[in-house]
């Protein structure tokens, strides 16, 4: 019973691993979107910054 358990609870953390490292992989796609606009499109009149909407 104990083995039957433990690999139950292996499948569970693998399958709650992958489903966290999609789910990461998406959030890196969106940010690395979100970045790319804002360095393309930029606000007028900067304020001296290059005109960069973001502060780092």
């Amino acid at each position: 019973m104990v083995p039957l358990l433990l690999v139950l609870l292996l499948a569970l953390i693998l399958f709650g691993a992958g489903f966290a490292l999609k789910a990461l992989w998406w959030i890196a796609v969106i940010v690395l979107v979100v970045w790319l606009l804002g360095f393309l499109v930029r606000p007028a009149g900067g304020g001296g910054r290059r005109g960069r909407w973001y502060r780092w």
